[in-house]
């Protein structure tokens, strides 16, 4: 869910040994443009998603059930967004070929 809304990974790092560091600490942000129009609602489903600890974390149950989620399937979608998100996930897609 994070991949599909900003086109971003949400674990970063120069190599794999950071990456993998970011996954073990559970160091995201969402704090950069492409988070600006993405909900303070989906940003908590996120949030619980991506807690290190398993007994914390979101259940799959628990996540269909989600204030953002029941909300979001009656919305319409935001066309600007969505373009945004996927030229994201271009470019990570074409700096990881480099």
């Amino acid at each position: 869910m994070y991949i599909l809304l900003s086109g971003r990974p949400p674990f970063s790092g120069n190599n794999d040994g950071e990456i993998l560091k970011a996954v073990k600490e559970g160091m995201y942000s969402m704090t950069g443009p492409e988070w600006k129009s993405v909900s303070n609602e989906a940003k908590d489903l996120i949030k619980k998603m991506l807690k290190v600890d398993p007994v914390l974390r979101i259940s799959a149950q628990a996540a269909l059930e989600h204030e953002w989620i029941k909300k979001k399937v009656h919305e319409t979608i935001d066309i600007q967004a969505t373009y945004n998100a996927l030229n994201n996930l271009r470019n990570f897609r074409v700096e990881q070929k480099m």
